[in-house]
């Protein structure tokens, strides 16, 4: 039989004959599965997801969806998060080693005794982090429910705001709030470049540049609108702009150009030589692992009861926060 390794497949040909989206789709009714993909995902996942979101909808999808076994396209906190809401439920991930720079920059010991350092401190965690680091926190929130979440908390309330220090300094300045920044980044959006962008809008006086807010606080302020993938999407759809360079993970730019076919979108250049601004671990799922996945249900996400638990507090909290304050996907 073949071999299966613990992240992933080893030595499996797959028929090049076959229809890999036909396969996925039968795969899916044979199982009873259902399969969820971030929008930075690579174009055919995107195309072969039954539900595409950001992560509070798909943090929402997951909750609600009748299927089996959830497999989701995205990297492994989503996952995580898929499984501490479905214990019962098998969650499977293309690829384990698809892992999030942001979620790395917050190892889980280190946090808890920043944490233990400011006990008077209610602790709001981006949703973008371990299993462990949502277990040490009072709320989770997403960029789409972050700024409102900590406007619904007294003004006196001290705060700590991890991992990423970038959405926690936009919030900081959208709210007029001082809360207390943990030092972490995401990779994609910290290597965009200022000085590229400003010659970017010099080449193109009638775009508008769309960012997300984990971008760097100098290219924030150069941007004509902010906000999290999915208030990015419906901002390109509606705004009768018909030029945009967008400031966030280059996958989002496909379902942009199936939503608004006849406007132009640009990527934001990066500061780096290969000019990309992919996410490297959004991009190791493939619609090959995908198939596989699900054909073999693996891998499959796992864990223990008590870390389950925990994580799972902090993620009920922006739920019925986000529909107490009418907050959908």
């Amino acid at each position: 039989m073949e071999q299966l390794d613990k992240v992933g497949f080893l030595d499996i040909q797959i028929d090049p004959s076959l229809d890999l989206f036909e396969e996925i789709e039968l795969l899916k009714k044979e199982k009873n599965a259902i399969v969820l993909a971030h929008y930075y995902q690579e174009p055919d996942i995107q195309d072969v997801a039954d539900y595409i979101g950001d992560s509070l909808g798909l943090a929402q999808k997951a909750v609600s969806t009748d299927a089996e076994m959830i497999v989701f396209a995205g990297v492994h906190f989503m996952a995580e998060t898929a499984k501490i809401l479905n214990p019962d439920k098998k969650v499977l991930l293309p690829d384990l080693k698809a892992g999030c720079s942001l979620s790395d920059s917050c190892p889980p010991h280190l946090f808890k005794a920043f944490k233990e350092k400011h006990p008077d401190h209610l602790v709001i965690s981006y949703i973008n982090c371990s299993a462990g680091i949502k277990g040490l926190s009072d709320i989770i929130c997403t960029s789409s429910n972050a700024q409102l979440i900590v406007e619904s908390l007294p003004k006196d309330q001290k705060i700590i705001f991890a991992p990423d220090k970038n959405l926690g300094g936009y919030i900081n300045k959208k709210t007029g709030r001082d809360m207390l920044l943990w030092n972490g980044a995401c990779m994609v959006h910290e290597i965009f470049s200022h000085e590229k962008i400003t010659k970017l809008k010099h080449r193109h006086p009638g775009a508008k540049l769309i960012a997300h807010p984990e971008c760097e606080e100098i290219v924030l302020s150069l941007a004509d609108f902010i906000g999290s993938t999915t208030q990015l999407l419906k901002y390109a759809e509606k705004d009768k702009n018909q030029t945009f360079i967008v400031a966030t993970e280059a996958g989002i730019l496909h379902k942009m150009q199936q939503i608004a076919p006849n406007k132009t979108f640009i990527a934001a250049p990066p500061d780096n030589a290969c000019a990309c601004n992919d996410c490297p671990h959004m991009k190791r799922n493939t619609l090959e692992k995908l198939y596989l996945c699900m054909k073999y249900e693996q891998p499959e996400i796992l864990m223990d009861e008590e870390t389950r638990l925990a994580a799972k507090k902090p993620i009920d909290r922006m739920l019925e926060l986000s529909a107490q304050l009418g907050l959908g996907s």
